[in-house]
């Protein structure tokens, strides 16, 4: 029996329309999902008041029962995804499946575009329609700023300061914080403020810093279409997303040799645990090349 409330259901709606998983991934996470809701109703609690002591309490039950750690550690990063989605919509505070570790060795590590990828995609030819330099702009200030794709469709122009070369943004819990952009962006933002953005304002009436082509706030899905337009015009046939270039940002700046703090900062993390996981990736990269090596 599956248990659907209305929080997981708008995850699973998230899940098949912004991030386009299969019905058959998309049936896997409800299973788990609605196992995980059967046993909070057994314990007479809610989504919303479990603590990391329960979700130990849960997975120790798989294991008493004989199942494998692999599955075990399959239905916690389908609880872990689903928390994510809770905070970032504002329903929790706080993620209490990272009070969890998932056993050694099966932290997946994000995926991210090589910077060869990135500038594929950054140096695609671009049309003189609005909406063709707006798209330009977005996905540089994306790459510039690593800000999630939630942060760069609710900028507006007063969150862009193009004389000091910053942007203001309110990340998870309306946190505050300043990003700079960077020369290639602040550059494209300027020809797009100037030449593109009003021609677009004109069908509408707000001060959405990336309108629609009736002058609307753009919707996270929006922009994800866009992006994988761009991606397969440039020749990837991978599957691209918006917080991939989030997690290209954060690994390229690491890559070469920036703060892991002053990172952390501009990706608005909470804890630098989060951060650290980009070295990790780090990590990764140098044993693939010393794996090149002859005496290897």
């Amino acid at each position: 029996m599956q248990v659907i409330d209305s929080e997981l259901q708008r995850y699973l709606d998230y899940l098949r329309v912004e991030k386009r998983l299969s019905s058959q991934t998309l049936a896997a996470y409800g299973s788990d999902l609605s196992r995980f809701l059967i046993f909070l109703e057994k314990k007479k609690k809610t989504v919303l008041e479990i603590k990391g002591n329960d979700l130990v309490d849960y997975l120790v039950s798989f294991s008493k029962k004989g199942m494998k750690s692999r599955s075990i550690t399959r239905h916690l990063i389908s609880i872990r995804g689903w928390f994510r989605f809770l905070v970032c919509e504002g329903a929790l505070s706080n993620n209490p499946t990272l009070e969890v570790d998932l056993p050694k060795g099966m932290k997946k590590l994000p995926d991210f575009l090589s910077l060869q990828e990135v500038d594929r995609i950054l140096t695609l030819p671009v049309g003189p329609s609005p909406e063709e330099m707006r798209n330009r702009a977005m996905i540089e200030v994306l790459y510039a700023t690593g800000l999630r794709v939630s942060e760069l469709v609710s900028l507006t122009t007063h969150d862009i300061d193009l004389e000091r070369g910053f942007l203001r943004t309110l990340g998870k819990g309306s946190k505050e914080r300043l990003v700079p952009l960077g020369r290639s962006a602040m550059k494209l933002l300027n020809e797009y403020c100037r030449e593109a953005r009003l021609k677009l304002i004109q069908r509408g009436d707000g001060s959405a810093l990336f309108p629609t082509r009736r002058g609307r706030k753009m919707t996270r899905q929006m922009f994800w279409e866009i992006l994988c337009r761009q991606a397969r015009r440039a020749g990837i046939t991978r599957r691209v997303s918006p917080h991939m270039f989030r997690h290209s940002f954060a690994t390229h700046l690491l890559e070469r040799g920036a703060d892991l703090r002053a990172v952390q900062m501009m990706l608005g993390h909470a804890d630098i645990s989060t951060t650290q996981i980009y070295t990790h990736l780090n990590l990764k990269r140098l044993k693939e090349l010393a794996s090149k090596h002859p005496r290897a």
